[in-house]
């Protein structure tokens, strides 16, 4: 007997269970269907355990210069046993909350892989979802009004280079890891591998990072890119950049090694593991979207401003859309998405003002247009620029490496773009996106009185330096 609904999501991960809980709000009756654990990869395979692997690597790599704060511990030491096990109760701290959430909203949960059928005797349209239970219970039917997809995405792998688990691995094998390799080679350098090579170093685990493009974090401000690629060759992490690697040229054994091309001449890397950061894959096969009349171009589901795919009862969010992988972005694409089906007449997401973060050390974030996106799309700029090192905040937390970056239209004085690299600028950059939301002029920052000392001076400062007004430079 199959189960009618207002809405059926297909994947809980950020996006699909804050989409679910929204719809429960407008009355809807809503029901999930995850094949793995609530919260999806951002709290079982990415945000969540990267970002709790990353405190304890700030945490050592404190600890190991503790004598600079004068706190004198002698000998620290890393059990990374320890490290792991702190992270997977963090995980499922988190786990038992979206669990309690979707039970408060009286949210059905279904353990399966779900797939979209077309016209049947439920529906004269797609749209049935047909569960196939991981416990081999016989196939539930599900009978929507309207489906969200929000099936997520999977690392990504060259061709010819798939991982293995042991000596090439990718972020969800990394995040399992029971012991540290004493090398390890990157093979990209966007920010993900950035993420990762920033805690393995904190680690002690020597980093090679090989990145195609000419720079580091190829879709960062150049001026970020650059101080970024600076502080992390000075903790001594090798960076090369421009370079191709070759996949057939892999041999395992004693470690890895492959070759990569740069600048016409090959180089051979060694390592004892190889971990592969090249981006990832909306998921989108084997889910039914070959029933229903909804288009994929590029790997990704094809949506329009409210998250609407082809078929009006069918919505897509997050990853398998192909735009801004971040949970951030899904959770409010689910909103906007499940607004829309209630006829609410939601905005249309600017994602010019979401703000970006890379979680390594030191610390990214960015809102708006890059200095070279503005040059391009014809804006007269003006940028104002201040250091960390002025911030007498950074000095006492003894992070005082990097700087903040405003862009402004000449024209009208707003603000374009944001860009910081410096300590808590995960923190900071909401205020510099508040701004882009609501059209500020960099004066109407300036005049904003940032208390003192707090690493928000930083902003303020940028804000002045954009006239040659900056107080403190």
């Amino acid at each position: 007997m199959a189960e009618e609904y207002d809405l059926v999501i297909l994947g809980a991960g950020t996006g699909g269970y804050v989409a679910a809980i929204r719809a429960a709000q407008h009355g809807m009756k809503v029901a999930v269907v995850e094949k793995e654990k609530l919260g999806g990869t951002c709290l079982h395979k990415g945000c969540i355990p990267s970002k709790a692997l990353l405190r304890s690597a700030e945490v050592y790599a404190t600890a190991k210069r503790s004598s600079d704060f004068g706190v004198l511990t002698g000998d620290v030491s890393l059990d990374f046993s320890k490290v792991q096990e702190r992270k997977e109760s963090i995980v499922e701290q988190l786990h038992r909350g979206v669990q309690q959430l979707l039970k408060k909203g009286k949210i059905d949960v279904f353990e399966g892989k779900g797939r979209i059928l077309g016209p049947s005797i439920f529906s004269p349209t797609p749209g049935t979802i047909s569960i196939e239970h991981n416990d081999g219970e016989e196939n539930t039917m599900l009978i929507p009004q309207y489906v969200l997809i929000a099936t997520g995405s999977s690392p990504r792998e060259l061709p010819g280079l798939s991982a293995d688990g042991k000596y090439v691995l990718t972020s969800d094998h990394a995040l399992t890891l029971e012991s540290l390799p004493k090398s390890i080679i990157i093979v990209g350098g966007g920010v993900i591998g950035i993420e990762w090579a920033s805690m393995l170093n904190d680690f002690g685990v020597e980093v090679t990072v090989i990145e195609y493009s000419n720079q580091i974090l190829p879709t960062e401000d150049a001026d970020i890119a650059k101080e970024a690629a600076r502080l992390m060759k000075k903790k001594g992490i090798t960076l090369v950049t421009g370079a191709k690697v070759l996949p057939e040229s892999l041999e395992k054994g004693e470690g890895v090694s492959i070759k990569a091309e740069r600048n016409g001449e090959q180089h051979v890397y060694h390592a004892d593991q190889l971990l592969l950061s090249v981006g990832r894959s909306a998921n989108v096969a084997d889910i039914g979207l070959e029933n229903t009349d909804i288009q994929v171009e590029n790997g990704a589901i094809v949506v329009n401003e409210f998250n609407q795919t082809k078929e009006s009862h069918m919505y897509a969010i997050g990853d398998v859309i192909g735009g801004l992988q971040l949970a951030h972005v899904a959770s409010h694409e689910g909103i906007v998405a499940v607004d829309h089906i209630a006829g609410k007449n939601p905005e249309a997401i600017n994602y010019e003002t979401v703000a970006k973060c890379i979680y390594s050390s030191p610390e990214i974030a960015s809102v708006g247009l890059t200095e070279k996106q503005a040059t391009e799309q014809g804006f007269q700029i003006k940028i104002g620029k201040f250091p960390f090192k002025a911030v007498g905040k950074a000095l006492v937390y003894g992070q005082s490496d990097g700087f903040a970056k405003i862009i402004v239209n000449d024209s009208n004085q707003d603000v374009l773009g944001v860009h910081m690299i410096g300590p808590h600028v995960t923190d900071l950059i909401s205020e510099a996106a508040l701004a882009k939301v609501l059209d500020a002029a960099h004066f109407e920052i300036a005049e904003m009185i940032h208390p003192h000392p707090t690493l928000s001076e930083v902003i303020g400062e940028a804000a002045l330096a954009v006239e040659g007004l900056a107080i403190h430079s």
